[in-house]
């Protein structure tokens, strides 16, 4: 091999590592400020999601709104972060009719082809089912409605927007079910 076979393989060596340790780095900066990945444990996002599925979460400069499926951190009384979709936000009347099991926002019926279970009363009821929810707050609940503990406990309550991790937005795992979150 050449004196300059090596210098060229060297160079090469030594910019291949250069430009996997950027990679790393930007990959640390994106990991650690912007997205961060949790893994669903429970049923209370059955059919959306399920037990140990793996979701990518946006937590940068996020704000919540209605419909988003959301990481909340655990508070006082919870041990574990919750995985719940945001059914209204500061300012916005919910009204839950545990008759029907309907929701409605403001007067409106929400259209929600998303959940599996009847919106029932759980025993631990919050009381009222007309909320008007404070600004800097937001109620979630379970897409599993018959198993899920959320907003309609007093075990979580009204849940403050400062305890929301993120958005799930993607799914990663399992590699049937990849793809963006809705």
């Amino acid at each position: 091999m050449t004196e300059e076979t090596k210098n060229g393989f060297f160079y090469f060596i030594y910019d291949t590592i250069g430009l996997l340790l950027k990679v790393l780095i930007i990959m640390l900066v994106i990991f650690t400020f912007f997205i961060r990945q949790v893994t669903v444990s429970g049923h209370s996002m059955d059919d959306t999601l399920n037990h140990e599925d793996r979701l990518l979460v946006w937590n940068f400069n996020y704000t919540p709104q209605q419909g988003d499926i959301v990481i909340i951190s655990h508070g006082a009384i919870l041990q574990e972060m919750l995985i719940k979709r945001v059914i209204a936000t500061g300012g916005q009347t919910i009204g839950i009719d545990y008759a029907t099991g309907t929701v409605s926002i403001d007067g409106v019926l929400l259209q929600e082809d998303y959940i599996k279970g009847k919106t029932i009363r759980p025993l631990d009821s919050i009381g009222s089912s007309d909320i008007l929810i404070p600004e800097g707050y937001v109620f979630v609940m379970g897409d599993n409605r018959e198993h899920s503990t959320d907003s309609r406990s007093v075990q979580v309550n009204l849940v403050p927007v400062n305890n929301i991790i993120g958005k799930a937005f993607f799914r990663i795992s399992p590699l049937d079910s990849f793809g963006i979150l809705t």
